[in-house]
Formats: structure tokens, sequence, C-alpha cells
């Protein structure tokens, strides 16, 4: 990803749901406390989906817990948060959504230069047949690493 990253969450699910055509980076408008709980390492991608509502992008089922010490500047842990975009990448993300089965999926959230970044990526969802494809095609692997370190 380049420098001065730390990955704090991953989807790991979403590579093996979805077919990923293309991935952004946007920012999050986060508050002091979810900030500091993301730090901590406590916050979940599963489930998670993005949207465009009214020319902005947002991030939805996003899991940030409660700051031990934020007392009444808590949030509600699976709020809404805005995501930052360019007004072009925002476009082609409403050209691509519209289309049928696209969308919008965090893959990873990760601490570049000291601002919480969000990679997203615009996905198509996989069938059950492609999904035991790719199991067969890492067991495959898997069998062959295996043979080749004997």
């Amino acid at each position: 990803m380049g420098d001065n990253i730390r990955v704090i969450a991953k989807n790991k699910k979403a590579r093996f749901d979805y077919f990923i055509e293309e991935t952004y980076e946007a920012g999050l408008v986060l508050t002091g406390t979810e900030v500091k709980s993301i730090r901590q390492g406590k916050v979940n991608l599963r489930d998670s989906y993005a949207h465009v509502e009214n020319g902005e992008v947002f991030v939805s089922n996003m899991h940030v817990s409660p700051y031990e010490q934020g007392n009444i500047y808590n949030r509600d842990p699976v709020r809404k948060r805005k995501l930052l975009l360019n007004k072009r990448e925002i476009r082609k993300l409403v050209g691509l959504t519209t289309q049928k089965g696209y969308s919008l999926i965090p893959l990873s959230l990760y601490l570049k230069n000291g601002l919480v970044k969000m990679e997203l990526a615009v996905a198509i969802g996989k069938k059950k047949y492609d999904k035991r494809q790719d199991i067969a095609q890492k067991d495959a692997e898997r069998r062959m690493q295996r043979i080749k370190d004997y």
C-alpha cells in the first residue's frame, strides 16, 4: 500500500464473496473517541457496506466499539459514517452502482500518516459455484506447495 501505513482491520470475507473490480482510498468523518477506539483496533468491517446518498458516500454496519474513557462523547457503534471522496470519484461510483450487481464493499481500514483511511472496492457478488471454484483452486495450490516442500 505504501509508506507509513498501519492496517487496523480487514474484511477477509469480501474477497471470498465478491469479484473486486476497482478500489478507492477514502477518508472517514469520525469523532475523536471513534478514532481512539479505531487506533486500539476495536473495529469490525464484517457485514459493512457503502452506498451513495444525495451525492455523498456513506458506510453502514461498520462496528466501532465505544472507547472506554469516552463516557458521554461515545456515539452509536454502528452509525452511518460519511466517506470522503472526490466529486469525480463519487460520480463514477454512482454510475457503477446503478448498474446491476455492483456493490461498494469496504476491504480494509488503516492509518496513513496518522489519518484513518478506508480501502473501498467496487465489486460484483460471486455465485455459489464461483466460491466452490475458488476453494478448489486454493486447495490445489496448497497440495502443490505441500508436495514441493517434501
